[in-house]
C-alpha cells in the first residue's frame, strides 16, 4: 500500500492517477449490483471522504464484515465526483479491514445528546463533536496566540494548592496517599497529611498570578480549576478550563478592553479556521419559535458580536433595568429583582442582552458584599471596581476586576469575609513590598464554547464532563 494521506488533504487535491492511501472509520455503507459507497473519516477535518469500490473486488464475507464504525485501509486514486456533495472521490483498488465493529452503538441515524452523553469515548466519533473539539482546539491555540503577541508569560500555576482563591469554601479536599497515616490523623487532623497541613483542588490561579505580575508584568495561565457545587445545571461543571490573564498597572478600564480584544480575537480565528464544522453545527440547532426573542443563526450571531461595540452599563443601572422589565408573558422573573444588592442571575443577564440591549453587555461596580474580597473597593464604600462580560445564550462570559492594592483596604475585606491573614501572608507581601495597582479576568473556556458552538449544555463542549455523580471514562 501506499503511504496514507489525511482525508483533509485528500479533499483538497484535484483528480490524479497517483496511487494513494485513505484510512479512517467507516460512517456509512450503500451497496448495489454494480457499486459500493462508503463515506469513511480520518478525524482530520469535518467533511467525509467518498469511496466508490467494485463489489467484484471485495471477497463476499469482507463485504459483509464491513459497516459503520469499521475502520478501513484503501488504496485507489482519487477522480472528479459525480455527486453535489464532493469535488472529488476515491476509486478504490485494494481494501484491507484494520477493525471491524459488530453491534457498533452509533449507528448512522440521529442520536440525542443525552443519548451520546453515555457514550463518552464514542462521541468523538460524530460529526457533531467532531466539529466541536476541532472548534475547542482552535479557540485554545488562539487563546496561547492572542497573549504571546502580547508579550504575556504563560504561568502555570498550581493545580493542588492551600489558598481558596474565591473565598467561597466549594473546594475538593486533597487527602493523604498514605491510608495508615491519614487515619491515624484523623478526618479533621491535617498535621499527619502529605502537606502537612489541608489542601485542595484550586478554583483558581488569580492569587499565583497577582504574584507573578510583580516581576513579569503580563502573565495568563490557562489550565483546569475545579469547584465542588453540588449542581448539576446545563451551565455548570465540577472541573473545567480557565485562562485569566493579569496585568501590572493595569486599572479596571485597560481590563475591560483587554477582555474584549481576546474575545473578538478567537472569534476572528473561529470564523476564519472552522467554516465547515460551524455550518454543521447551525445546520443541527433547532430554532425555538417561542422564544421571546429567538437568536440569530450561530454564524449570524459569531459576526454581530465580532462587528458590534460592546454596550457597557453599571450594576445600579441593571437592576433598574431589571426592576422595570417584563421579560415574559406573566411579566416576572423566575428569581425576580427586589433590591439594590440582588445577585444577577442567568435569567437577568440574558435579559439584558438579547432583549434589552440585543448585544454583549458589560456590568460594572457591583456591591461589595456580591464580589470576591481582592476587588478594589470603589470610592463610595458601597461598591467595588469589578466587571462581568454578559454573551446572548449564555450570560456570564468573564468576571473580572481591578485588584485592591491598599493593604489597610485589602486585610478589612478579607476580616469581614472571614479570610485568614496568616493563611495568606505570602499573598499580602505582594501589598508590603512594592504595591501597584493591578488587574485581570477570568474566562471559562467551556463557557466560551456553548457560545462559539451554538450547544446548550456545557457538558456537551468540554471531552470529559465532571459533574455530580459522574466521573466514568
Amino acid at each position: 500500500m501506499a503511504s496514507r494521506i489525511k482525508i483533509k488533504k485528500l479533499l483538497q487535491s484535484p483528480p490524479n492517477s497517483e496511487t494513494v492511501t485513505a484510512k479512517g472509520w467507516i460512517r456509512t455503507k450503500r451497496v448495489s449490483k454494480q457499486t459500493v459507497f462508503l463515506t469513511i473519516n480520518d478525524g482530520s477535518c469535518q467533511q467525509d471522504l467518498q469511496v466508490v469500490l467494485s463489489p467484484a473486488q471485495l471477497p463476499e464475507n469482507l463485504l459483509n464484515q464491513i459497516g459503520t464504525g469499521a475502520s478501513v485501509a484503501i488504496t485507489g486514486f482519487m477522480v472528479a465526483s459525480m455527486g453535489e456533495k464532493q469535488n472529488v472521490e476515491l476509486h478504490g483498488q485494494q481494501m484491507v479491514v484494520l477493525g471491524d465493529a459488530p453491534k457498533y452503538p452509533l449507528q448512522p441515524k440521529a442520536h440525542s445528546l443525552e443519548f451520546l452523553r453515555t457514550l463518552l469515548h464514542l462521541r468523538f466519533r460524530t460529526r457533531t463533536f467532531g466539529a466541536i473539539f476541532r472548534i475547542r482546539h482552535v479557540i485554545s491555540y488562539a487563546i496561547h496566540r492572542f497573549f504571546h503577541e502580547r508579550g504575556f508569560i504563560y504561568l502555570h500555576t498550581p493545580i493542588i494548592t492551600a489558598a481558596d482563591a474565591e473565598g467561597a469554601g466549594a473546594l475538593f479536599q486533597v487527602t493523604s496517599p498514605n491510608p495508615t497515616a491519614q487515619a491515624a490523623a484523623g478526618p479533621s487532623d491535617p498535621t499527619e497529611a502529605f502537606f502537612k497541613e489541608i489542601a485542595h483542588l484550586t478554583v483558581s490561579g488569580q492569587l499565583a498570578a497577582e504574584a507573578a505580575v510583580m516581576g513579569l508584568h503580563s502573565v495568563y495561565t490557562f489550565g483546569p480549576t475545579f469547584r465542588a457545587e453540588n449542581s448539576n445545571t446545563s451551565r455548570h461543571l465540577a472541573e473545567f478550563w480557565m485562562v485569566e490573564p493579569e496585568v501590572a498597572f493595569n486599572d479596571l478600564d485597560d481590563t475591560i478592553a483587554l477582555a474584549e480584544e481576546l474575545v473578538k480575537a478567537l472569534l476572528d480565528a473561529l470564523l476564519a479556521n472552522c467554516s465547515e464544522e460551524l455550518k454543521w453545527l447551525e445546520q443541527r440547532t433547532i430554532r425555538n419559535i417561542n422564544e421571546p426573542s429567538p437568536q440569530l443563526p450561530l454564524l449570524e450571531r459569531l459576526t454581530f458580536v465580532r462587528e458590534t461595540p460592546f454596550t457597557r452599563i453599571t450594576y445600579t443601572e441593571a437592576i433598574d433595568i431589571l426592576m422595570d422589565a417584563l421579560p415574559n408573558k406573566n411579566g416576572t422573573f423566575a428569581y425576580p429583582i427586589k433590591s439594590w444588592g440582588s445577585d444577577l442571575q442567568s435569567e437577568h443577564e440574558r435579559y439584558l442582552v438579547e432583549q434589552h440591549f440585543q448585544r454583549p453587555v458589560i456590568v460594572t461596580d457591583y456591591p461589595k458584599g456580591l464580589k470576591a474580597f481582592y476587588m478594589r473597593q470603589n470610592d463610595d464604600n458601597k461598591t467595588v471596581a469589578a466587571m462581568d462580560l454578559l454573551f446572548p445564550g449564555v450570560g456570564e462570559i468573564i468576571g473580572g476586576s481591578q485588584r485592591e492594592e491598599r493593604m489597610d483596604y485589602l486585610t478589612a475585606a478579607m476580616q469581614r469575609m472571614h479570610i485568614s491573614l496568616a493563611d495568606l501572608n505570602w499573598y499580602l507581601d505582594t501589598r508590603r513590598f512594592g504595591t501597584i495597582p493591578h488587574s485581570g479576568f477570568g474566562m471559562g473556556l467551556e463557557r466560551f464554547m456553548l457560545f462559539a458552538t451554538g450547544m446548550e449544555n456545557i457538558r456537551d463542549v468540554i471531552p470529559f464532563p465532571r459533574t455530580p455523580g459522574h466521573i466514568a471514562c
